[in-house]
């Protein structure tokens, strides 16, 4: 039914990602890493990158691994260790700063789904560059959510279950960030 991908170079990266966020579950480590308006404007630039892979609770924390094994099943053959890497650090930094600049309600912010947003549109990028069917409607259905969560505003269900009012714009910017990142897949030869 399903050919998943379970060569090494194709599941290490997935998880390593989740055992990095699983590290940062302590909470003086959290405490050290998330975004915090205040802080980063004392000085503690650091937060604005390292505040995407830590998690308010292991419900949100769960819901990210769920994220993360999602990406890996329908894009992991996309991406090399490397670029797996460098589209995380990108993405992080991206998203951090995209919520420093854009969102100065955002006082106190963690997790990866914006980064993870941006991913997954990189991925359905490529998915239609292939000419893989479902990448237009994986597209699509990424664009559907986005403006369903800018129009309905964010869900007070996953807010309650993650300890947290949920970060619709971190979902924007990063989807936005993962467009930017698949700008060069429109100039590369299949």
């Amino acid at each position: 039914m399903f050919d998943l991908p379970l060569a090494p170079r194709h599941v290490l990266p997935p998880a390593i990602l989740i055992a990095f966020c699983t590290l940062l579950m302590l909470p003086p480590v959290q405490e050290l890493l998330l975004f915090n308006r205040e802080l980063i404007g004392q000085g503690e630039l650091w937060r604005i990158w390292t505040s995407q892979y830590v998690h308010t609770n292991w419900m949100h924390w769960l819901l990210n691994v769920i994220g993360i094994v999602f990406i890996w099943v329908l894009h992991a053959e996309y991406r090399t260790p490397k670029t797996y890497m460098i589209h995380l650090l990108l993405l992080g930094l991206w998203t951090g700063i995209g919520i420093w600049l854009f969102c100065p309600d955002i006082r106190i912010y963690t997790g990866l789904s914006g980064l993870l947003h941006g991913v997954i549109v990189w991925g359905a990028i490529k998915d239609i560059k292939i000419g893989e069917r479902t990448g237009i409607l994986l597209f699509l259905g990424i664009l559907g959510k986005l403006a369903w969560e800018q129009y309905a505003g964010p869900s007070a269900e996953v807010g309650e279950l993650i300890s947290s009012r949920v970060a619709i714009e971190s979902h924007l910017i990063g989807a936005v960030g993962g467009m930017v990142l698949a700008l060069p897949l429109l100039w590369q030869k299949q």
